[in-house]
């Protein structure tokens, strides 16, 4: 089995936790109906995705406004307000992030975030200060699942693949990662290892997916498994046409 030593994380969902509805619960008054209404039909998933991918929140905006008028003051607090959709840093990952580093495991950010809201995050979570290198998915124009931008994470960072362990709770993203020789594991809750870990950064990987509940943790091998969900997986359009 090759030894495990690069350890690559997502941020929103795993270090941080985000959700659009920490803002949006108190902008519509607690009226959670409401609220689920218009993130599943204004200010939606895949239109987020588009800004992720690069696209501008001016642009989407504009977009957005001219289909929902009435929603303007809504939809561009998503933008001015996105720092109140970080709750803040999600506890027990973050203690596992810092034994890795105080251990010296060379750590990565592989994270779907805008280009636009990603500085403030940095400066707002002294712990993304932590990664040898991030790649950020609004600055290089690219989307997870989209396989290639685990590619050019591979070379910028000049990661091999059988060395890495890749951690993110969206299971078609971790698919996509172990399609190229990465070990991936899908988060789904910081359940704490505890401090006992013994043995080199190596066996990391194993000891991490004991975190998890046994139904969370990924099959050793994907290769049945991955064909058929990144068949499924979804790419942003963001055309005119599909703007949402």
């Amino acid at each position: 089995m090759q030894p495990r030593d690069v350890v690559v994380f997502e941020f929103g969902g795993v270090l941080i936790d985000w959700d659009p509805r920490h803002l949006y619960r108190g902008l519509f008054a607690g009226d959670e109906a409401a609220m689920e209404h218009f993130l599943a039909t204004v200010c939606t998933h895949e239109w987020n995705r588009c800004q992720d991918a690069g696209r501008s929140f001016a642009e989407g905006a504009r977009l957005l406004m001219a289909e929902h008028p009435d929603k303007a003051e809504l939809i561009d607090a998503y933008h001015t307000r996105f720092d109140e959709m970080l709750a803040g840093p999600i506890a027990g990952s973050v203690e596992i992030l810092g034994e890795l580093r105080d251990r010296g495991t060379a750590l990565y950010g592989l994270t779907n975030w805008s280009a636009e809201t990603y500085p403030a995050a940095v400066e707002r979570f002294a712990f993304l200060r932590w990664f040898r290198g991030i790649l950020v998915s609004g600055e290089v124009g690219l989307i997870k699942p989209d396989p290639r931008i685990f590619a050019l994470m591979i070379e910028r960072f000049n990661i091999e693949a059988q060395h890495a362990v890749y951690i993110d709770d969206v299971e078609t993203n971790a698919a996509a990662a172990a399609s190229l020789g990465i070990h991936a594991i899908h988060f789904t809750t910081p359940q704490y290892c505890g401090r006992s870990w013994s043995g080199s950064a190596a066996s990391f990987s194993r000891r991490l997916t004991r975190c998890f509940p046994p139904w969370a943790r990924p099959p050793l091998l994907w290769q049945d498994w991955v064909p058929h969900h990144l068949g499924r997986a979804r790419w942003p359009d963001c055309s005119t046409e599909n703007r949402r």
